[in-house]
């Protein structure tokens, strides 16, 4: 599963994702709120946070689909320190 920080970044790029709400592997989330300047948002948050550079297959839209989608990307630009 994903940290604690990811999990902030998400939450705060969603925004009819209530506190309450549970944030899981498959939750939507463009039926939460992330529209396209989100994800631009979003992936440059990602990007400071971790440190990394998404390029080339990691930027199609598909991979900020879910939670469990979006996480296993970074983790694979992590560990092939992307």
């Amino acid at each position: 599963m994903w940290d604690e920080s990811f999990e902030q970044l998400i939450r705060k790029h969603v925004s009819l994702l209530e506190a309450d709400d549970a944030l899981t592997a498959d939750t939507n989330l463009r039926d939460f709120g992330l529209d396209s300047m989100g994800v631009v948002e979003l992936l440059s948050a990602l990007e400071r946070t971790y440190e990394v550079r998404f390029v080339d297959d990691a930027l199609r839209i598909d991979n900020f689909a879910t939670p469990g989608v979006l996480w296993d990307t970074l983790s694979a630009m992590r560990s092939s320190g992307g």
